[in-house]
């Protein structure tokens, strides 16, 4: 939400361009808060908030939908969020966005959330991302 009333105030005073700059700046002050030692948030309840104030047909249209459609096949949250992150760009530009620095913008922030995810993307691979609702024992498992 923060990113998302940053990019909103920054829209109704310079534009949705404007806006998604300066929603990417909050997206990363979440990531890497200068207080915390650079160590925040995975970003994507912030990319979600940024979507609904400056693109919300593409956060409602593609990203919801996408995240809310593999969960629903996985359980898994964050392979539910890498695959939104992915859908994001090109649905917004399949939805007629032409922006460049909206759809890079998008782009950008997609690519963070993988970085953010390297460890969540390392136990997919392995098999030991834990499913919502499982116990740490069972995830451990498979």
């Amino acid at each position: 939400l923060k990113a998302g009333l940053v990019a909103l105030a920054f829209t109704l005073v310079a534009g949705r361009e404007a806006g998604m700059v300066a929603g990417a700046a909050a997206f990363l002050g979440h990531c890497y808060p200068l207080w915390l030692g650079f160590k925040g948030g995975k970003g994507v309840a912030t990319y979600a908030g940024l979507l609904l104030f400056i693109t919300p047909l593409h956060g409602l249209v593609v990203g919801a939908p996408v995240w809310l459609g593999m969960f629903a096949l996985t359980r898994i949250s964050s392979l539910s969020a890498l695959t939104a992150a992915v859908a994001v760009p090109p649905g917004a530009y399949l939805l007629g966005e032409r922006s460049p620095i909206i759809l890079g913008g998008l782009a950008a922030l997609s690519v963070l959330v993988f970085w953010t995810h390297r460890a969540n993307i390392a136990r997919l691979l392995n098999g030991t991302e834990p499913r919502f609702g499982s116990k740490k024992k069972d995830a451990a498992e498979g």
